[in-house]
């Protein structure tokens, strides 16, 4: 592949031989063609490297790299963006699956919507065999063309899982790279919100897999840190927090937003604060 897609994938991956090939059959199978996809083996142990060698030897689309060493989810996760050169760009779990249409669909809502940063379809919850378990309701309001709203709905509002649409490349690249605090996927939505809105495609087309292995299933906040980056072992669940609180604060500093902007979303932080999450990290009864 000579010329630059318009779409990279990344698929960050660690010993993913039970499901990586699922995946990587769901994105080839994709009706949009214009894409690499860029595999980031985190130095597995088991079968994950001959399989996605097997893939990158068939398609010249599929960029095979192999860690030497295990970097951690969240570094790894950023290898990808980093070696990416496409226009859009979009994470993959390894686990997780892909309805034909997906990209087809995401990378037309953006053309058709030049002021929104990312787009992304409906979500359903699968089991370990691919059997729906439920689907998801999008309720976030981060079609709002009001930055504050946008960004108030993603700390207040559960679900989407943004974090696996298409994106803007360039609006990655101005943002945080991916941390490894509790949470740090979804403050990194959040600041991609304020960059500009999402669109939402309303069909069922993102498959999340839910299985005892998944990263996020990892029991206690520090041991799902730690899987993030190792340099989080032994980290305090306070600490873990105070990075997650630190990075939304320096997210509203950095992002372009007029004066007036920025004071709402340090509002949005202080409403945030009223305890709720205080409580539920263990900081206070």
């Amino acid at each position: 592949m000579t010329n630059a897609p318009r779409l990279s994938i990344g698929l960050p991956v660690y010993n993913g031989e039970n499901y990586v090939a699922e995946a990587i059959d769901n994105l080839l199978a994709q009706t949009f063609t214009d894409f690499e996809l860029v595999i980031s083996d985190n130095a597995s142990t088991d079968g994950t490297r001959e399989i996605c060698e097997k893939y990158a030897a068939k398609d010249e689309r599929i960029r095979y790299l192999r860690q030497p060493c295990n970097i951690g989810a969240a570094p790894n996760h950023n290898f990808v963006v980093q070696a990416s050169r496409g226009e859009f760009f979009k994470w993959a779990a390894h686990d997780d699956l892909f309805a034909p249409e997906l990209l087809e669909k995401c990378v037309r809502a953006l053309d058709e919507h030049p002021e929104a940063v990312l787009a992304h379809s409906h979500m359903a919850i699968v089991d370990e065999r691919g059997e729906i378990l439920e689907n998801y309701d999008y309720t976030l309001d981060t079609d709002s063309p009001d930055t504050a709203k946008r960004f108030r709905s993603l700390m207040f509002v559960e679900g989407g899982d943004d974090f696996y649409g298409v994106i803007r490349t360039s609006v990655m690249r101005r943002i945080a790279p991916h941390d490894s605090y509790h949470n740090a996927g979804r403050k990194l939505v959040g600041e991609l919100a304020l960059y500009g809105t999402f669109v939402q495609v309303p069909e069922v087309m993102f498959f999340r897999r839910e299985h005892p292995g998944r990263g996020d299933n990892l029991g206690s906040v520090q041991k799902v840190c730690a899987n993030l980056d190792p340099r989080r072992q032994g980290q305090s669940t306070a600490r873990l927090f105070a990075a997650y609180l630190a990075g939304y604060l320096v997210a509203i500093r950095r992002a372009p937003l007029s004066s007036g902007e920025r004071r709402r979303c340090y509002g949005v932080i202080a409403e945030w604060l009223g305890g709720k999450p205080l409580r539920k990290a263990g900081l206070i009864t």
